[in-house]
Order: C-alpha cells, then structure tokens, then sequence
C-alpha cells in the first residue's frame, strides 16, 4: 500500500470514527440526560458520554486497525507494533458540552515516528467536519480550508485557552490582558481541536495554549499544518503539547514576540 493511500484510508477512518461517536454524543446531549464528574480540578469534567464515545472509537479501531496503538483521554491504552498511534478526545470541550454550548468536538488523530499523521475534528452541534492527512491538504465538509493571510498583528484576532490549573489562571490573564492592547481581540472557545480547526479555516489568525495532552494536539495539529498555518512551541521550535502556538505565517514571529513580552509582565 502506498504511504499516499494509507493516508486516504487512515483519515476515511478517522472521519467515519469520529462522526459516528459524535452523533451518539449530541443525541446524548439532546436528551438532557448528562452527568458530570471531576477529575484533576474542579474545573475539568468528564461525563458519561466522554466514556461513550471513546469506548465507540476504540473499538472501531481495534476492528479496523487492530495493529495500531491507542491513547485515549479517559484512559484507553493499547500498544500496537504498526508503527501508528492513534490519539483521541472522545469530547473535547466537555465543559461545553456539560453546558449545551456547541463549541465541542470529538478529535481523533493518528501520528507515526515523523508526527501526525491524519486528523478528524467533528463538531456535531456546529455541523463541521475538518479532516487532514499529511500531503492531502485540509478541509471542512469536504471543501478545501486554508489559514488567513494577514501580516498585521494589530489587526489579529487571537484565541487562548486557560489551564486547569486554577494557581496559573491569574498569570495567563495577566498575559491576555498585556497582548490586548496589540492585537485585534481575544476569543476562548474551550476546545482546542477546534481552536485550532478555526486557525486552519481562517476564523482565528492564531491560537495558544499550555498544558495540553497529545490528544488535544495530534489531530488538530495536521489539519492547521495541512491548512497553511506554522504551529510551534511559544519561542517558535517544535510544538509539545506543554506549549502550542498555530498561526498564519504572516504574524507567527511578530506573535511570538509579543508572547514573550507579556510573559515577562507577568
């Protein structure tokens, strides 16, 4: 098989896989019927639908690409000896789904030794499918997506996220509050897959964020990569999920400066 159409094939699955749980996880939702618990704050949650959807994409997985390894936000773990790691967020942005806000996605990304790989990022209430592989470009709903182009930091508008880590919320408001006056405006959306989906489609000209997990990074990662836009590490070499960073090209330097900045205003 070509590297070209394991792409094809990993990404049908990734989208077949992620739509499929999403689904679930909406009718879920529409029911009312949703119940919370907390996990490493008071802030981070994880409902019975998180556990739903994620236990739906591993064993799709296991029956498509039983080779494969997994992991997974609420504990699915899976060696694999096929050299593809599969990184799920079975709902990223369970706040907003606790809450019916819209903005939160089932992410689905698969990563080999070179990075990611393919990605899946579905947002039921919002009806968006974005989809990548390494070499294929990006989409949403099938149609091709590319990153804005803007060279003025003035006129960027910026997403961010806050840990859940209350003792750090104070530093990065402080941060937020310093970038305002130099950029556009800022936006929190609560999701980072789809945080980063919004860079590729051109309705963030960037995001950042710290302390994420590898599936809130992998499958957002291609499609914002695939799409045009730089993502990185906050001083602008390889993106961990400890610090991530996507922009349009035209403001990534101007913006990571800036960052710097404010961090040392802190």
């Amino acid at each position: 098989m070509s590297s070209q159409v394991l792409h094809t094939d990993l990404r049908s699955i990734a989208e077949q896989l992620a739509r499929q749980a999403g689904d679930m996880a909406l009718a879920g939702r529409k029911s009312g019927a949703v119940s919370a618990e907390t996990k490493s704050s008071p802030t981070d949650m994880v409902t019975q639908f998180d556990r739903a959807s994620e236990a739906m994409i591993t064993t799709g997985l296991h029956e498509l690409r039983p080779l494969d390894a997994i992991i997974g936000e609420e504990g699915a773990s899976k060696t694999g000896t096929s050299g593809i790691t599969w990184h799920i967020d079975p709902i990223d942005g369970t706040s907003n789904f606790y809450f019916d806000i819209p903005m939160w996605a089932v992410s689905i990304g698969a990563a080999d030794a070179h990075g990611p790989l393919v990605g899946a990022v579905y947002a039921p209430a919002l009806g968006e499918m974005f989809t990548a592989a390494r070499g294929q470009g990006a989409t949403c709903n099938g149609a091709p997506i590319t990153c804005r182009e803007n060279t003025v930091l003035t006129d960027a508008l910026v997403c961010t996220g806050y840990s859940y880590r209350i003792h750090e919320r104070m530093q990065h408001a402080q941060r937020v509050a310093h970038m305002m006056t130099e950029i556009r405006d800022i936006r929190r959306c609560g999701a980072a897959a789809i945080d980063l989906c919004f860079v590729a489609s051109g309705r963030y000209d960037a995001y950042f964020e710290e302390h994420l997990h590898s599936w809130d990074l992998v499958a957002g990662q291609i499609i914002a990569t695939e799409a045009g836009a730089v993502v990185t590490d906050f001083a602008g070499g390889v993106v961990t999920p400890r610090q991530v960073l996507a922009a349009s090209p035209g403001i990534q330097r101007a913006l990571i400066d800036l960052i710097a900045h404010s961090t040392k205003d802190e």
